[in-house]
């Protein structure tokens, strides 16, 4: 890994990790590596190319066609599939519905630990996801693992999409949630499960403001090293 410095952001489903990984970024200058939207990326594409997720050579052929490419504007991460702007249609609910058996593929998570792995070998970066201090930075500077209460989440991921998809209801988002939750702590392949090493960050009553300060106040000394 270098002398660059890496921070590992896990946790669960809309607890707000990207938010926090966007804010720590530009407040320290990294680069911000959005995990969840890579594999919701490959899941657009798997959707879009009806893939079988039983049929294992498909899914080899399939991954050896994705081309995913982040573009940074005003911090924002903006994610290419073969160089076609997908950042708004990965966040709609058929790959919102889709992403965890897609997720839950050992060949998916192998490929995108490889592209994961290889962000950090060169860059100052922060990155979120599912198993980025269990799996893809093992020794990664800082590990914050976020957890918020179920209801606060489902309500804060509600008011995320219902401007744009007006007819879903809270309690589909709610159910959503708890299917990726058990989804992503079940499965085979790099369960979410908290690192030994890492901080919780419970964040139901914190503001954005305050959790990013609970980070910066653990990763500050380590840059003073």
């Amino acid at each position: 890994m270098g002398n660059n410095i890496v921070v590992a952001i896990d946790g669960y489903s809309s607890c707000g990790k990207s938010t926090l990984a966007k804010a720590l970024a530009k407040k320290l200058n990294y680069i911000y590596v959005d995990s969840g939207a890579m594999y919701r990326a490959v899941t657009l594409y798997f959707l879009r190319n009806n893939i079988d997720l039983n049929d294992h050579d498909s899914i080899e052929q399939a991954l050896k066609n994705i081309h995913l490419n982040f573009h940074s504007r005003d911090y924002e991460s903006h994610i290419t599939l073969n160089d076609e702007e997908v950042s708004e249609e990965i966040r709609q609910m058929p790959v919102s519905t889709n992403v965890s058996p897609v997720s839950a593929l050992k060949e998916v998570r192998r490929e995108m630990v490889k592209q994961q792995q290889r962000m950090g070998r060169s860059k100052n970066i922060v990155m979120d996801g599912r198993d980025i201090g269990t799996a893809v930075f093992p020794n990664a500077s800082l590990k914050l693992f976020m957890t918020a209460d179920p209801k606060v989440r489902a309500e804060r991921r509600y008011k995320e999409i219902h401007t744009k998809n007006p007819e879903v209801t809270l309690a589909e988002v709610f159910e959503n949630i708890a299917q990726r939750d058990y989804a992503d702590t079940t499965r085979a392949e790099s369960p979410l499960v908290r690192a030994d090493d890492a901080v919780i960050l419970d964040n139901t009553n914190l503001t954005p403001e305050q959790q990013l300060q609970f980070a910066l106040d653990r990763i500050t000394p380590l840059l003073k090293v």
